[in-house]
Order: C-alpha cells, then structure tokens, then sequence
C-alpha cells in the first residue's frame, strides 16, 4: 500500500525583485519613483543616485550627483520632481529632476540646523520645508521665499518626524523616548501635548491620516500605537523585534503595518484586529498570588520569618508576582507580544490556542536596514542599510 504524502505547506515570504550595488558607504535612505522603474538614494559617501532599470532588468545610476556634506535623509515630491535632501553639516537642499530622470537641477539651500538634519518633510499644500536635527531644533521654511517660518526646541535630539495636512499638526520624536505633537501656523507654532511610552529613543513615525494612528518606532526594540483620532489616550504596544526599530511604514489598503530593525528583521502586523492595551503594572510588598513578601518587605519577612523574594509582572494581568506563581510563559498577540513574555499561572490557563495565534510574520532581509519605503501600488518594499545596498521587494506574498 502507498504511502500518503501530505505536502507541507507553502512559508509565504517577501520575493527579492533586484539588490543595488555601487554605494561607498552607508545608504541612509532610499525611495521608490512612482509610475516609473527608478530608485534614488542618499548615502554617507555624499552622494545623491537616481537608478533606472536597463533592459537587462539591472538597475544602473542615471544621476550621480555629489554633495558638499554626507546625505542623511531625503523627501521626494514626484507631482514636482523636486528632490530634498538633508545634510550632515545642517543644510538643506533642493534639487529638481528632469521628466526623464536623467537630469538634475540644484535648487534653493536652507540653512536649517546647526549639525547633522535627521529628517525632512516638503508639504506641496503648504509650500512648507519641515526638518528636525541633532541639534534638539525642529524647523520649518517658505519653500517658495527660502524664509525661515519658525522653529521650536525638543527635549533631546529630535530623530523623526510625521505631519498631518488636514489639522497642520507635527509629530517629532526624539532621543529622550518622547513624540511632541505641535500646531503649525505661517510664522508660529503651539504645544498640543507630549506622549512618552517608550524607555528608548524614538526612531522611527509613522502617520495613518484615515484612522489617526501614530505608529512609533524605538530602540527599545517596540512600537506603539497611538490612537490620536479616538481622544482617549489609548496606546497598543507590538513587541515583535529583537533589535531596534529602524523604520515603519503602513499599507492603508490593507491595514498592514511594515516594520523593519537593525538586524534586518521585518515585520508585517495585522492590524485589522481588535487588539488590546497593555495592563500598568501594579505595586505591591508580596506576591498578589500567594502573599509571600517581596524582599524590600522587611516587616513581613521577620513576622513570617520568611526569606523576601524577587518581585516579577504578569505581562496579561499586570499583577505582582513571584518567580513560582510567574513560571509559565506565553505568547499574547491581541496585547502585541508576539513572543514569549512572563504571565501568571492563572492567566496561562485562560489563554486559549486560538489567543495565541500570531497576528504577524517574520521575516529577514539579510542586511542591516536603516530605512524601508513602501509603494502600495506596486506593493513593493525597499529597503536600505549600513551594509551600503538596496534591496527592493515585492511583498504582494505577505501584504495582502
């Protein structure tokens, strides 16, 4: 009699489309031209690269433009062709790019900041310039007078920054953990409030302008996901990476958010889940389990004459526990822990395997990433790193 076969199911996975080459050194950023088969990227050899696809399918340099000072980030207006990039020596530049992209025109220089600029945003509807530096500044320009607007001073070195077009808002992350959130006006600005969840820098935001969400990204190795539409100061975590998060993006079409750390790890989350908030963890002199004292809890101890113990959390119920009452381990998706995390036994319990499920997929990218740009029309992926390549994605597999 023939033995039955039952084939094992297919890993579905990001297909790597084309690797660029040909970077001297760190590749800071890249983005993918719409409607078109080009790349541009900016790099720590101070250059600026525009890539076309050859009839070979490789892509080649068709620009290949020197700076005066390592390019650290850039933004691209593909409605103007106009090309931003920001500088390490605190400049701004602006550059203009033929129809054919075989062309580039120098256009106006910001003097923005007084050291390396982190991030850049060009607003068409504004005719704004907004960056943040390593200098704590966040500024905005005319882009049309080359006038400074404005600016205002961050806590630490501000690291990333969002807007949103509807209500003129900014959100600045920095190193110090913390995202302001700042009204813009033509020559002012004011404080909306300040959020600070993460224990790391924030590396990373990311802008849903349909469902509200800010997404932040850390060095703490987590996301959170803020909820700026719903007032009610709802913040979810995602804990999926083991290293810091490099850069997010999100794919409105599908409710899928792309996350990518310095280790090369990508993440793609399922957000079209209700997903829950994580619990505060609650203070306590002895275990909230089996009342044994906690080792600060020196009066309990010599009543009980009782050797204190080590305080531990249930990541599901937030209680203070000790290590015996805490020995399980579990998965919680729904609460963004897609690895294993400390619960209490009796959360373990009531966790079913269908709680369990995993609400995100792995995958890696075998090169250290700094910056993902994500075409949702192509639903491609690129990806840039300090390894200086370019690795482009069709994530039509996992985005879906």
């Amino acid at each position: 009699m023939a033995t039955e076969i039952h084939p094992k199911p297919l890993t579905r996975k990001p297909v790597l489309l084309s690797k660029v080459e040909g970077s001297q050194d760190v590749v800071n950023m890249a983005v993918i031209v719409p409607k078109e088969d080009g790349l541009i990227s900016v790099s720590e050899d101070r250059t600026v690269r525009v890539w076309m696809k050859r009839d070979n399918g490789q892509f080649w340099p068709s620009i290949y433009h020197a700076m005066p000072a390592p390019c650290c980030c850039m933004c691209f207006n593909p409605e103007t062709r106009r090309l931003t990039v920001g500088l390490d020596n605190g400049t701004i530049s602006e550059l203009i790019l033929s129809e054919d992209y075989n062309k580039m025109n120098p256009g106006k220089t910001h003097l923005a900041h007084q050291s390396r600029v982190t991030m850049v945003l060009f607003v068409l509807e504004m005719e704004w310039l907004l960056s943040t530096g390593q200098d704590k500044l966040f500024t905005w320009h005319c882009s049309e007078s080359g006038e400074r607007l404005g600016n205002y001073r961050t806590a630490a070195c501000a690291s990333c920054l969002q807007f949103d077009v509807e209500t003129k808002h900014a959100f600045v992350g920095d190193q110090s953990g913390q995202v302001t959130i700042l009204k813009l006006e033509q020559d002012n600005c004011s404080l909306i409030t300040t959020f600070k969840g993460h224990t790391a820098g924030v590396t990373a935001l990311c802008w849903d302008p349909v469902q509200r969400l800010l997404f932040s990204g850390s060095s703490d190795h987590s996301i959170i996901i803020w909820d700026i539409g719903g007032r009610k100061g709802t913040a979810l975590e995602l804990q999926g990476h083991n290293d810091k998060v490099q850069s997010i993006s999100y794919a409105h079409h599908t409710r899928q958010l792309i996350s990518c750390s310095a280790d090369g790890g990508i993440v793609v989350w399922n957000m079209d889940v209700e997903r829950q908030e994580t619990p505060e963890w609650l203070d306590s002199d002895s275990c909230q389990k089996c009342d044994q004292p906690f080792f600060w809890n020196f009066k309990q101890m010599w009543d009980h004459k009782k050797i204190g113990l080590r305080q531990h959390h249930c990541r599901k119920c937030g209680k203070a526990v000790c290590g015996k009452c805490s020995s399980k381990r579990s998965t919680i998706p729904l609460m963004g822990f897609e690895f294993e995390v400390r619960v209490c036994d009796s959360c373990h319990e009531s966790i079913t395997d269908e709680q369990r499920a995993p609400t995100a997929t792995f995958h890696d990218s075998k090169h250290n990433i700094i910056h993902v740009h994500f075409d949702a029309t192509r639903v491609w992926l690129l990806t840039s790193g300090s390894d200086k390549v370019i690795k482009l994605w069709d994530m039509t597999p996992v985005v879906s």
